[in-house]
């Protein structure tokens, strides 16, 4: 099961060192932009992470909901933490949040398990 996130980890890596090979400016100052949206603040990064991984989910963007996932298990947030994320996710979204919220799930298990 693990061999998903190595997946999703490595193609991330590989593909945003592509991108900033290009030396685009206007795409590197994005990226910083986003890398230091998520540093410590007045909000600290486990509640960055997890208002990414609502936003994410409310967009239904699985990669992005599988990076903010990744991103919420480094910062040690609980199972119990996650799922009443899920559920506020899923109050703003609506229904068509559920297939993201099961894909989350599933993924979310395949982190614990690594």
């Amino acid at each position: 099961m693990k061999d998903q996130v190595q997946e999703f980890n490595a193609y991330r890596s590989r593909m945003n060192e592509r991108i900033l090979s290009q030396d685009n400016l206007v795409l590197k100052r994005l990226f910083n932009l986003d890398t230091n949206t998520y540093a410590e603040g007045a909000l600290s990064v486990k509640t960055k992470e997890l208002l990414g991984l609502v936003a994410s989910m409310v967009l239904r963007c699985d990669d992005c909901i599988r990076y903010h996932l990744g991103r919420c298990h480094e910062e040690g947030v609980t199972t119990e933490e996650l799922f009443e994320t899920f559920a506020v996710a899923n109050i703003v979204g609506g229904t068509i949040v559920i297939p993201h919220l099961r894909r989350a799930v599933e993924y979310w298990d395949q982190l614990q398990s690594a």
